[in-house]
């Protein structure tokens, strides 16, 4: 379901929501616009995407996950992944920082119900648009976000907590944070806890700058995370579910969708070039016109693979017993690894079907931003450690008997 056909479904169900206001594709259109506008300037000055926001905030773009009842749209997995795709075609930066924030707000959705602080925090989230970051990097782990070194210490009602955080994407700008940690000073470096933080539970001191190739705009510089709040802000359950049920997936199709954003502005470029190539020549296709099914043939392919995959989650979404699956879990993973090497894969074929004129910085085919921002998808949670992590489990599930299984 795109967000259109989810639009439809809300107005069927529940038509107070869209009724006096425009819908979610709207928003997220009127969002994109703005954020295209300053996508440029955002990349050239690694800045925050700070007019994008503002219009995000004006049409409610930072809640809309939010059930209902605590003022949100209650949208879908599948409205959010559209938004991203969306956004992800204006501006790389602005889709990938409202793809972490709704991961950390759907961990808030979903295993925050009947927690008092939580459902505050949802409140807030709908009410004054709170952009949630999120601090899952640490020291020397890298990617590794299974394994933390520092811990929580509990003091009565209140805990705190000092984390060497060498990446919290867009920190500075987030009215909030979402953070993982060992769940007391002795305890495993896997035995992990999820605290939601709002921004007067913690203080940052910047220890990294965030001069990068690409995703310049979502300012991931690193800090040290000082801690000390409420025992509140502490979720009771384990961080191993709420990443097998809720972090993952929603990391991997955000991203995804984001990246597939990406290289879709990139073809509907390589699109254009072609077209104006053809009419000055009065029909014939350029040299590289080859490279431009290509690209429009890889694009589909991630389309259709997160798709899949959204579909997947959509309906084990509510089933632990499913979504903690062997196959589910190893689809889920490597989604994100086929994702961003098809997003690479696509960007690349659209950059080589206009030639210079998509390598070069100034002219109205440019591609380099794209190809920068895009670069990131491999790093990014490095796919190498998700394959030698994925060995094990992939050698224990079946290979399928027929297309059908």
């Amino acid at each position: 379901m795109n967000v259109r056909e989810a639009v439809q479904t809300f107005d069927e169900t529940r038509p107070s929501l869209f009724e006096h206001g425009p819908s979610l594709i709207e928003r997220a259109a009127r969002t994109a616009s703005v954020a295209a506008a300053e996508a440029d300037g955002v990349d050239r000055d690694a800045s925050f995407p700070h007019k994008a926001f503002d219009t995000a905030r004006e049409q409610k773009l930072l809640g809309v996950m939010i059930p209902v009842e605590f003022g949100g749209f209650g949208a879908s997995i599948h409205d959010v992944t559209d938004i991203c795709y969306t956004l992800g075609r204006a501006c790389a930066s602005t889709a990938m920082i409202y793809a972490m924030h709704q991961t950390k707000v759907a961990c808030i959705i979903r295993h925050g119900h009947g927690i008092p602080w939580m459902e505050t925090m949802m409140r807030r989230v709908a009410r004054d648009q709170w952009l949630l970051a999120s601090s899952t990097t640490e020291g020397q782990n890298g990617g590794n976000i299974r394994a933390s070194a520092a811990a929580v210490d509990h003091a009565g009602d209140t805990v705190s907590l000092v984390r060497d955080a060498t990446v919290i994407s867009y920190g500075a700008q987030a009215d909030g944070l979402v953070t993982i940690a060992r769940r007391a000073t002795d305890a495993a470096a896997s035995d992990q806890v999820l605290l939601a933080l709002a921004k007067d539970d913690y203080s940052l001191k910047q220890t990294q700058g965030w001069e990068t190739l690409g995703m310049r705009g979502t300012c991931s510089t690193g800090f040290e995370l000082k801690v000390d709040c409420p025992a509140d802000r502490v979720f009771p359950e384990a961080y191993d579910k709420i990443h097998a049920q809720t972090m993952t997936p929603f990391a991997h199709l955000c991203w995804s969708s984001t990246w597939a954003g990406i290289a879709a502005a990139s073809v509907t470029r390589a699109q254009a070039f072609v077209r104006k190539a053809a009419r000055s020549s009065g029909g014939q296709m350029p040299p590289a016109a080859a490279h431009f099914t290509a690209a429009k043939m890889s694009l589909a392919k991630l389309r259709a693979l997160i798709a899949a995959n959204l579909d997947a989650f959509a309906r084990a979404e509510h089933d632990e017993r499913a979504l903690g699956s062997l196959d589910f879990q190893s689809s889920i993973t490597l989604l994100k690894v086929q994702a961003s090497e098809l997003a690479v894969e696509t960007v690349m074929h659209a950059m080589r079907t206009a030639g210079l004129a998509g390598y070069r910085n100034d002219g109205e085919f440019t591609m380099g931003r794209h190809l920068r921002d895009v670069l990131s998808s491999p790093i990014m949670i490095n796919n190498d450690r998700i394959l030698a992590n994925a060995a094990t489990s992939t050698l224990m599930s079946g290979v399928p008997a027929s297309l059908r299984d």
